[in-house]
């Protein structure tokens, strides 16, 4: 919640996880890597900046179901957000600040079936390396999609759909 004082240290737990992560999936694992800060004001980053891998990710390349993957890197996750309606929200800080590993694909995914299918295939991946439970209902894997609807080879507005906590949604 960056409390004056206090610095951030690495959880070497989970670079292991993304590292075999990466490896299970042919990725290109990182000699160098580093964190940013990625600044903007939400509630649910209270200090103002988030820290995450952006240039330099712990895994580069890779593939799962015939999906190739940009990028895999960690970053701190956020505090959770609750809009009950009414005239306010509520955030919980209970999950601010842990290591939370990020899976980028490349825009290769077309339909809802191939994305729904990577998204299993990677849950059964984390859950057999013993990365994480990936219990999507509980928070532990989430899912955002940038979306693109077009009729051509070009990219039209893209749309992002944030957390998608079942394979329902």
């Amino acid at each position: 919640m960056g409390y004056p004082g206090t610095l951030p240290t690495i959880n070497k737990e989970a670079v292991r996880h993304v590292l075999r992560v990466g490896t299970a999936l042919g990725g290109n694992l990182a000699d160098f890597t580093e964190f940013d800060r990625k600044n903007y004001f939400y509630p649910d980053i209270p200090k103002g900046y988030q820290i995450s891998q952006y240039k330099y990710p712990l895994v580069t390349g890779g593939e799962l179901s015939g999906v190739k993957i940009t990028r895999i890197h960690l970053e701190e996750d956020t505090a959770k957000s609750s809009h009950e309606g009414g005239d306010f929200s509520l955030v919980d800080f209970n999950r601010a600040g842990v290591p939370l590993m990020e899976l980028v694909t490349e825009p290769v995914i077309h339909d809802a079936e191939t994305a729904g299918n990577f998204a299993r295939e990677l849950q059964l991946l984390l859950q057999y390396l013993e990365a994480g439970d990936a219990n999507m209902e509980k928070g532990e894997m989430r899912v955002e999609a940038n979306i693109s609807i077009s009729d051509s080879d070009i990219f039209g507005t893209k749309v992002e759909v944030k957390n998608l906590n079942s394979f329902k949604s």
